[in-house]
């Protein structure tokens, strides 16, 4: 069952912003973006209030995700990439990305904090970021 409502459109877009940000990374990689991406739409907190669609979130501006400004993000989706999105979108969540709302690649180790936030691991190139329960209970 979905943990965040998607139109196949949306489903869409988020299979295309998880290659676009984390093609690199392989498929868990891609999938660790899905999960921050639904979890910004689950979020309702911190940068994320009344993000309340997959759309809204892919193009959130300002906070939103770089890819979109970059030719890769508007290719066509592939169905493995459709498959991924479908899975974190019903709920699969893979650990450090399991709450966490924010991503970043740094050039050297990971920070232990980002925008007040704290480190839950790192992933090939990528460290995530999660809220704590006070700023983001829903998470």
């Amino acid at each position: 069952m979905a943990v965040v409502k998607a139109t196949d459109k949306e489903v869409d877009l988020l299979a295309r912003l998880m290659r676009a940000e984390a093609e690199g990374e392989g498929d868990l990689g891609m999938l660790m973006v899905g999960n921050v991406g639904v979890n910004r739409v689950r979020g309702d907190c911190l940068d994320f209030q009344n993000i309340r669609t997959i759309q809204q979130m892919v193009f959130q501006q300002p906070g939103g995700f770089e890819a979109t400004q970059k030719g890769y993000f508007y290719q066509r989706a592939r169905e493995q990439d459709l498959r991924r999105a479908r899975r974190v979108i019903n709920g699969e969540r893979f650990h450090p990305a399991t709450r966490s709302l924010w991503f970043f690649r740094p050039t050297g180790d990971c920070p232990a904090q980002w925008y007040n936030q704290p480190n839950t691991g790192r992933y090939k190139s990528h460290c995530f970021f999660s809220p704590t329960e006070e700023n983001c209970p829903q998470i």
